[in-house]
C-alpha cells in the first residue's frame, strides 16, 4: 500500500502556531511526512498539502478528517489560490514546493544553473546582466546592483569579500527569514555568482541572533554545498540584537568584532570595507534574485517587469492588523490599496484602515486617502514616504498616531549607536517634545500629563512658555535637523513616521481626539 505524503512547512511561523506537532500526528497515522519552505499564507498555517491540495489552519482535531477527504479545511489546490495565483514569483519561486535542506530539490527546481553560466561568461558578462536587469537593493536603499558590484570589481585589493546583510530588524519584515529557512541555497548561489564576478572567494552572512532557525538552515547549507561553489566559501555570522547593525557600516564593524556603530562616509565599502578590502554588501533577497537573472534570458525576464527604474519583482510582506497576512510577491507597480484591501483582505479586526507604515518603523505613516500609491521607489520618495525593505504594517481606526510618533523617536533614541549628535540627542529631545504636546502642558487644552507616562526628564520639567503650536513647530524643526544630519538612516528616516503622523492626523496630537474618544464620539472609544 503506497503511504499518504503530507507535506507541511518547517518554517519558524509555522512550528510556531504548532507544525511540529501536526507533522508527528501524520507520522502515527502512518503518513510520509515531508518537511517543506512555506508558501507564505501565513493566515492559514498551519497549512497541510496532500496531493496539491492545501487544508488550513489545521489542528491536531482535524487529522482524521483530512486524510478521509472530509475537511471543512480544505482551500483547494494550493497554485489556485487567489492569494499565490496573482503573484509573480520569480525570487521566491520554489516556496512551498522544495525541501529547504534537499540539493535534488534544488537542482531538481534550476538550481545552480545561474552559477554554471555565470563561470562560462566571466566578470563583465555578469556585472552586464546584473546591470542590464534593472536590479536595485533590495534592503531599502535601492541602489543598482550592477554599479555596486563594478566599483568593487575595479577596485584594487588583495582580497574582497561578499557579504550578505541578514540582520532583517524592520517591524513587519520576514522575508529574509523565509528565504534563508526555505531556500537557503538560492542565496548562497547568489553570493557565489556575486564573487565570481567581482573577484572574491569568502562570503559571510550577517544574521541576527533572533532567528534561530535561519542560523541553523544556513549553517547547514554552507556545509552541504561547499562542494559545488568552491573555490568560494560561505561563513554564517551571528549578530548581538543591535538595529543599528542593519546599516552597512555598522555591520561591517561588527564582522569586524569591534563596536557596531556607523562608519563615516567615504570611503564607501565598495573600496574600503570588511577588514579594510573592497566589499559589495547587499541584501538577503537581492543575493537572491541573482541566480535567477544568471539563467538563460533571465536579464530580460527581469528587466521586463516592474515600472521606471524600479524593475523585477519586490517579496512585498502583509503584516499588523491585517486579514490575509502573509508574504506577496508581484511586479513594482501594485498599488498600496491593492495589497491592503484586495490581496490583504483589509483588517483582520473588520474596522476601517486608519494607517499604514511601509518601510519599517522609520518608514512613513500613509493615510486610505494614499492608497493610489503605486509600489515603486521614486513614486515613494515623491510622496515622503520610503518603501524600505517592503515590509507593510497595517492599523485599524483605533491607532492612536501621535503614540506612534512618539514610539519612532523613542525606538531611535533605544537604538540610536551613539555616533552623531542629532540622532543620539535628537531623539531624546523629540520624546520630550512630544510628551509635552500630547500632556498639553503649556496650553492646558491637550492631554493630562496622567494619560501618558512621561519621560523621566519630564516628569519634574518646568513650564517652558510654548504653545502647543510652537511646541510642533519645534518638533518639525528638529526632525529637519535629524533628517539632514544624522549619520546613518535610523536618525535620517526616524522623522518619517512622527511628520507624517502630525501631517496626516493632526487630531491625534490634542485634547480634543482624546475628549471624544472618552466620550465614545469616534470609533474605539469607551462609548463605542
Amino acid at each position: 500500500m503506497t503511504q499518504t505524503i503530507v507535506r507541511i512547512s518547517d518554517d519558524a511561523l509555522a512550528r510556531a502556531v504548532g507544525a511540529d506537532a501536526l507533522a508527528a500526528a501524520f507520522e502515527k497515522q502512518g503518513c510520509d511526512v515531508q518537511r517543506t519552505s512555506s508558501w507564505g499564507m501565513h493566515w492559514l498555517e498551519p497549512l497541510v498539502e496532500i496531493d496539491g491540495k492545501g487544508f488550513g489552519p489545521a489542528t491536531l482535531a482535524d487529522v482524521d478528517a483530512i486524510l478521509s477527504g472530509t475537511s471543512d479545511r480544505a482551500i483547494g489546490a494550493i497554485e489556485d489560490h487567489p492569494f499565490i495565483a496573482r503573484q509573480q514569483r520569480l525570487t521566491f519561486a520554489r516556496a512551498g514546493k522544495t525541501r529547504p535542506l534537499s540539493l535534488e530539490d534544488y537542482e531538481g527546481t534550476g538550481g545552480w544553473s545561474g552559477l554554471k553560466r555565470a563561470r562560462q561568461i566571466g566578470s563583465d558578462a555578469i556585472i552586464e546582466e546584473v546591470t542590464r536587469s534593472g536590479l536595485r537593493g533590495r534592503g531599502g536603499a535601492g541602489f543598482p546592483a550592477g554599479i555596486k558590484w563594478r566599483t568593487v570589481a575595479n577596485a584594487v585589493g588583495d582580497r574582497k569579500y561578499i557579504v550578505c546583510n541578514a540582520d532583517e530588524g524592520d517591524s513587519g519584515t520576514f522575508a529574509d527569514r523565509m528565504m534563508m529557512e526555505g531556500d537557503p541555497y538560492a542565496l548562497i548561489e547568489g553570493m557565489a555568482i556575486a564573487g565570481e564576478a567581482v573577484g572574491a572567494l569568502k562570503g559571510f552572512v550577517y544574521i541576527r541572533s533572533e532567528y534561530p532557525d535561519a542560523i541553523r538552515k544556513m549553517e547547514r547549507a554552507a556545509q552541504l554545498c561547499a562542494h559545488i561553489i568552491a573555490p568560494f566559501e560561505v561563513e554564517i555570522r551571528v549578530g548581538a540584537g543591535a538595529y543599528v547593525c542593519g546599516e552597512e557600516t555598522s555591520l561591517l564593524n561588527s564582522l569586524e568584532g569591534v563596536r557596531g556603530e556607523v562608519r563615516a562616509k567615504p570611503p564607501l565599502p565598495a573600496i574600503r570595507g570588511l577588514f579594510g578590502r573592497p566589499t559589495v554588501v547587499n541584501n538577503v533577497l537581492t543575493l537572491s534574485a541573482v541566480p535567477h537573472i544568471l539563467g538563460e534570458g533571465g536579464a530580460n525576464d527581469y528587466e521586463a517587469l516592474g515600472m521606471g527604474r524600479s524593475k523585477g519583482t519586490m517579496p512585498i510582506q502583509l503584516a499588523g492588523n491585517i486579514k490575509h497576512g502573509g508574504l506577496y510577491e508581484a511586479a513594482f507597480g501594485v498599488t498600496l490599496g491593492e495589497l491592503v484591501n484586495d490581496i490583504g483582505g483589509g483588517t483582520h479586526s473588520g474596522r476601517p484602515v486608519k494607517a499604514v507604515q511601509v518601510g519599517g518603523p522609520l518608514g512613513a505613516y500613509l493615510p486610505p486617502e494614499q492608497f493610489d500609491i503605486v509600489f515603486d521607489y521614486e513614486a515613494y520618495t515623491a510622496a515622503d514616504a520610503l518603501i524600505g525593505h517592503g515590509g507593510i504594517t497595517v492599523f485599524d481606526d483605533t491607532a492612536d498616531m501621535g503614540s506612534m510618533a512618539r514610539f519612532a523617536m523613542e525606538f531611535c533614541a533605544a537604538e540610536s549607536c551613539g555616533k552623531c549628535t542629532p540622532c543620539r540627542i535628537g531623539s531624546v529631545r523629540g520624546i520630550e517634545l512630544i510628551d509635552r504636546i500630547l500632556a498639553g502642558k503649556e496650553t492646558g487644552g491637550g492631554r493630562q500629563p496622567d494619560r501618558i507616562e512621561l519621560s523621566p526628564v519630564m516628569q519634574n520639567a518646568p513650564k517652558r512658555g510654548r504653545t502647543a503650536e510652537e511646541e510642533i513647530e519645534l518638533l518639525t524643526d528638529l526632525c529637519e535637523t535629524m533628517k539632514f544630519g544624522s549619520l546613518c538612516a535610523l536618525g535620517g528616516f526616524t522623522p518619517y513616521p512622527v511628520l507624517s503622523a502630525l501631517k496626516h492626523w493632526p487630531q491625534d496630537f490634542t485634547g480634543e481626539a482624546v475628549a471624544e474618544r472618552e466620550l465614545g464620539t469616534v470609533p474605539g472609544g469607551k462609548g463605542a
